[in-house]
């Protein structure tokens, strides 16, 4: 097997401390780095980025690899927060961690890790790369662990990053990456893994958004035009939220108290021309659920489009594949759901497949029945 020059993106986390060991122990030559991509306010108590550069070079340390400390923030801000902060603003809700990966991970890093004369670069992602024989196109796929795959946030990534680009743990289970992590002495083999967004880390997000949008409170009208209290602002809310929108239950007047009175409310449309929350009673309202979206901003792994026909898709990241037609749109492409798909989200990702591989995918643009 061929050695390379590998830099591997250390996080402080165990998931790429166990990539960084795989590839030395494969006998390649491994340099990490850790990428700070985000410097406000950048203090103790949400954004760890101090203790995770100090658990990314004691890992470092223990492997007796190199590190450098790579500051990414003024890219970060660039590319992937203003472009957030956009979405944010035109009522959709976007997710940072996709664009974090095509614009900082598998730009910034990559050409970062070119210039220090690496052959590729590795991270703790939970997905895989193969070379098809057949084509040589490289794809991307599903990682082994079901429960962890994250090909949905990588699916962005074209041919030439993926030719450039191993993922070790892809091939392992969580558990499995845990243990070896322990049976070589890592410091972090038992580091709870992060959950917060890519840059805010586990803050809590309405407090964090109010420092950058402004708030506009408006009615919370449910789907009969009933007058239920006020949101906050737009920004601050996603569909089939259910948490924190401050209202109870309504009753018809004089109406005996049903079984429906205390159903929960979910998010289910914002309507930005009038600064209005809609809500409905139960999960499976109607306004819930969507047979068709539209997506644009495609982006295609191989290159060029896939055919249309018949595929699977995620809408959110954490959901099994949905059966779903791709047709082509004026704009990108189109997704036919036989079964209703729950809270179609405007700013999120459509990402498509075909079994275990990951074909791309594009932003939301609507959800229609």
């Amino acid at each position: 097997m061929h050695k390379h020059r590998i830099v591997v993106g250390l996080s402080g986390g165990v998931d790429s401390a166990v990539t960084a060991h795989l590839l030395q122990a494969q006998g390649h030559e491994v340099v990490g780095i850790f990428m700070k991509n985000w410097e406000d306010d950048d203090d103790d108590e949400y954004c760890s980025s101090r203790q995770d550069f100090l658990d990314a070079a004691s890992v470092a340390d223990v492997l007796g690899i190199e590190i450098e400390h790579v500051n990414f923030a003024a890219e970060y801000k660039d590319r992937v927060f203003a472009e957030f902060l956009r979405e944010y603003q035109a009522g959709r809700t976007p997710n940072p961690d996709v664009l974090c990966n095509a614009e900082i991970k598998f730009k910034a890093f990559l050409d970062h890790a070119m210039r220090l004369g690496a052959e590729k670069i590795a991270t703790g992602h939970y997905a895989r790369v193969r070379q098809n024989p057949a084509t040589g196109l490289f794809e991307l796929l599903k990682g082994l662990d079901p429960s962890k795959d994250q090909s949905y946030f990588l699916h962005r990534l074209n041919q030439a990053q993926l030719s450039k680009t191993l993922f070790p743990v892809g091939e392992l289970h969580k558990t499995e990456v845990r243990r070896i992590a322990a049976e070589i002495g890592l410091p972090n083999a038992r580091k709870k893994d992060s959950t917060g967004i890519c840059f805010i880390g586990e803050r809590p997000f309405r407090e964090f958004l109010n420092r950058y949008i402004s708030k506009e409170p408006g009615p919370i009208l449910d789907d009969r035009g009933r007058r239920l209290g006020q949101h906050v602002g737009l920004s601050f809310y996603t569909l089939g939220q259910r948490q924190g929108l401050g209202i109870g239950g309504v009753k018809e007047k004089g109406a005996a108290r049903g079984a429906g009175d205390h159903a929960p409310w979910f998010v289910a449309r914002k309507e930005l021309a009038t600064n209005t929350l809609r809500v409905v009673q139960g999960h499976d309202h109607p306004w819930l659920l969507a047979h068709r979206l539209e997506a644009q901003d495609a982006s295609w792994v191989a290159g060029t489009p896939p055919a249309p026909g018949a595929y699977g898709a995620k809408t959110r990241y954490r959901q099994q594949d949905a059966a779903c037609q791709l047709q082509a749109a004026p704009d990108g492409f189109a997704l036919q759901f036989p079964e209703a798909q729950w809270a179609v989200t405007p700013g999120q990702s459509a990402v498509l497949y075909a079994g275990e591989v990951c074909l791309g995918g594009g932003v939301i643009a609507t959800a229609l029945d």
